[in-house]
């Protein structure tokens, strides 16, 4: 049985892959340009996640209207780690803030908002652990485009690879098409600030 909150996602040594599920406006300038242009905008917070089935989830499979399209987006692991790093959750943690006063002034400061969410199976159920998503705030979303962004894959054809297999009752089909993902560790005062490793 998975950690309550662990970290799964498809990385490499340098790399970790995110996903984002955009209109086609939006996923068509970004994988033209190789990095996210207008009409994306940088004075919202945009998320990003390492799980492949939250995101489906969240966008239905790209059947939710402005999710059309889902996008997997390379960064470094020097840039997720400073997202992480500069985190703040997005609810008080008992042991974690020593008030929640202390949690409110951090979380108001803070550049970038994380939060754990039940994960999902194949079939959108929630499981019993959790996954993590990062939001990045219009302050550091510049560096996230400029620096941290490698590569941006579109995977809208495989999204609905998957879906057609799973709406014929091809489950075991569809699990195959899933991207690899494997625990990424996270050690120290980090670990503990994003709740890896320790109950409150």
């Amino acid at each position: 049985m998975p950690a309550e909150h662990e970290i799964r996602a498809d990385f490499d040594r340098e790399t970790i892959v995110m996903y984002q599920a955009y209109s086609p406006a939006i996923a068509d300038a970004a994988l033209r340009a190789r990095r996210f242009v207008p009409p994306f905008s940088f004075h919202r917070m945009t998320w990003i996640k390492p799980s492949f089935l939250w995101l489906m989830h969240r966008s239905n499979w790209g059947q939710k209207g402005g999710q059309e399209r889902t996008l997997a987006v390379r960064i470094t692991r020097a840039g997720w780690e400073k997202a992480l790093s500069l985190a703040v959750l997005t609810s008080f943690e008992p042991g974690l803030f020593v008030s929640p006063e202390d949690w409110a002034a951090q979380f108001e400061a803070a550049q970038v908002h994380l939060q754990w969410d039940p994960e999902r199976s194949l079939r959108g159920s929630g499981l019993t652990y959790q996954s993590i998503q990062v939001g990045l705030s219009r302050h550091i979303i510049g560096e996230y485009v400029a620096d941290w962004i490698v590569g941006i894959e579109d995977y809208t054809t495989r999204v609905q690879k998957i879906y057609d297999l799973l709406q014929s009752g091809h489950a075991e089909q569809a699990k195959r098409q899933l991207p690899s993902e494997r625990i990424y560790t996270v050690n120290g005062d980090l670990a503990r600030r994003l709740l890896i490793g320790k109950k409150y």
